[in-house]
């Protein structure tokens, strides 16, 4: 920044390098609409009022908002590279993200850390990192990597580096396990954030968990937790992504005095969304649709999102601050016409400025990521089904399951547990980094498949193969098909694959363009309807939190069905 300069620009001695005219600004700290013309200087607002400038750009009858910020979000599950991402969600008012890349952790460690940050190196949008904090996710998961506290440390150097991830093994923290207290440690030395992950705690271990410097919350469901958990200190972040959508349930927090202790985020939105309804903007749009003052609503993915990780000069337009701004049509529809990143145009119309599609680094670890044998249906057979079966049950629109006790009916016993008529499926994970041959099987109901069988090697947060269905055979040939593409998903009926989706990329994301992607899913998501999977269920997110043993009631991966409020293995059929 030439400090004279920005002076002497705001001051009207020179020209402004550009000059936005004619709209009206809002104001994020008096709420208010000033009509003014925005002077940028060097990458900076230098000045609002009456400026004259080098260029100028007439935008009339619009509105001049900051740049939208997504408090808490998986590149890696979106499915797409960081280029296609943003080619999606720029266009649409995304300027910065703050990313936590432990999905790609979890399969290759540091080396996923390094590589995604490397696709973020050329974009216009800001790729910001937290520090994947549980790799694995807790004692119970079998990734393909284990981060230590001493394998993040040389990462808090770096500028992209805002803090430490969502802290999911909240037990660890409030029994005060070493390695965990060591990371937290670590990123308080180096004044970083720390984000949090604790569904439904409250009481002494809130207390104890927040006392812990950890200082935010995704996870919230209903409107009594989050304000409990503001109360404490903690900011919370409503989460609406393509999975897990809580803005609904979480619109009491949209108004003072909550909503200055709150943030959008979604954590995880696939191609189809990005594409047709868009990123922070659609969760702006529902937002003032349910209600929420416009207002208010942009503060929450911006200057509060700016301010909770310690983004000086962001988050507002106002001297000296980041000339990252959007032109706006409206507070209704939210269309976003222009986007500006340091005072350059980088999207207009819907389209980015500069497509930074890269060359696929080569890396054999990432690309290869699967290390397993070959799926056969012999090894999905339970020796016998007992007087009881443990299921978990799938909640519409929610990473919760609840935890169901049935008795399996003699139909239920001659399919090896699978009882279609009652929505009774058979589940199973298989470990597919270390070759070791582990794989659990469970059963699930609210998935709605009627036949065939469904398979992903997206499946939070080891992203090993989970596969769902209504007969071992089915089972086998989707979780197979998988394996042989490296990872991806498919949709597997009468043994033979109907659709597919490779995602070489860590088994994780596709080196195609978002609409090859999408057209993809369309089909595979259609598939999967056919199939009988219910309206209320993504029938590839959904499955794929079904294995991440940190979010209550229970669980599956390849160590067995996981009661995650006790942290046991418990028994599928006893």
């Amino acid at each position: 920044m030439n400090l004279k300069r920005i002076i002497d620009v705001a001051m009207g001695r020179i020209k402004a390098d550009l000059v936005l005219k004619g709209a009206s600004v809002l104001n994020v700290f008096t709420e208010q609409l000033e009509h003014k013309d925005v002077a940028i200087c060097d990458g900076y607002i230098a000045g609002l009022g009456r400026y004259q400038g080098e260029k100028e750009v007439d935008v009339s009858g619009k509105i001049i908002v900051p740049g939208f910020m997504d408090g808490h979000m998986h590149l890696e599950s979106t499915l797409l590279t960081p280029a296609q991402f943003e080619r999606c969600s720029l266009p649409r008012g995304t300027t910065a993200v703050m990313a936590d890349p432990h999905e790609i952790a979890n399969v290759a460690g540091t080396n996923g850390i390094d590589y995604i940050m490397k696709l973020c190196e050329p974009l216009d949008m800001h790729i910001y990192f937290n520090l994947p904090s549980c790799v694995p996710a807790s004692p119970l998961e079998e990734s393909g990597a284990v981060l230590e506290a001493e394998d993040l440390k040389p990462y808090y150097e770096r500028e992209n580096v805002l803090g430490l991830a969502e802290v999911m093994n909240s037990v660890g923290v409030t029994e005060g396990d070493e390695q965990l207290l060591q990371k937290i440690s670590d990123a308080q030395t180096h004044e970083k954030i720390i984000d949090g992950h604790a569904p439904f705690l409250g009481g002494k271990d809130l207390s104890a968990y927040t006392a812990a410097g950890i200082r935010s919350d995704h996870e919230c469901t209903t409107a009594q937790e989050a304000i409990e958990k503001i109360a404490v200190g903690q900011w919370i972040m409503i989460r609406e992504g393509t999975a897990a959508k809580n803005l609904d349930a979480l619109i009491p927090i949209c108004k003072p005095p909550y909503c200055c202790r709150a943030m959008f985020c979604t954590d995880d939105r696939h191609p189809e969304d990005l594409l047709r309804t868009g990123h922070m903007d659609a969760i702006l749009r529902k937002a003032v649709d349910k209600g929420v003052h416009p207002v208010h609503a942009v503060k929450m993915c911006t200057l509060n999102t700016a301010q909770y990780f310690g983004l000086k000069n962001y988050g507002a337009v106002a001297p000296g601050y980041h000339a990252d701004l959007l032109v706006l049509g409206d507070f209704i529809d939210f269309t976003v016409e222009q986007v500006y990143i340091g005072g350059k145009l980088a999207a207009k119309n819907g389209k980015v400025i500069n497509d930074h599609t890269p060359p696929l680094p080569d890396d054999g670890k990432i690309l290869r990521s699967f290390h397993m044998e070959p799926v056969t249906p012999d090894i999905l057979r339970f020796s016998e089904i007992k007087e009881r079966q443990r299921v978990i049950g799938l909640k519409k629109h929610e990473l919760l399951t609840d935890e169901i006790i049935i008795q399996p009916t003699e139909r239920g016993r001659e399919n090896n547990g699978i009882d279609i008529q009652r929505d009774i499926l058979k589940a199973a994970v298989f470990e597919r980094h270390h070759s070791t041959g582990h794989v659990g099987i469970g059963f699930i109901t609210g998935y709605g498949l009627k036949k065939g069988a469904i398979a992903t090697s997206v499946a939070h947060d080891s992203h090993n193969l989970i596969a769902v269905g209504c007969s071992d055979e089915d089972i086998a040939a989707a979780a197979e098909q998988v394996r042989k593409m490296n990872g991806g998903f498919a949709v597997v009926e009468n043994g033979e694959v109907i659709e597919s989706l490779p995602l070489p990329i860590a088994g994780l994301m596709s080196p195609m363009t978002a609409e090859e992607i999408e057209k993809r899913l369309h089909r595979l998501k259609e598939a999967a309807k056919r199939l009988g999977v219910s309206d209320d269920i993504d029938p590839f997110m959904t499955l794929g939190f079904v294995s991440l043993p940190v979010i209550p009631i229970l669980r599956l991966n390849g160590k067995g069905v996981i009661n995650v409020t006790k942290q046991e293995i418990a028994q599928a059929t006893f």
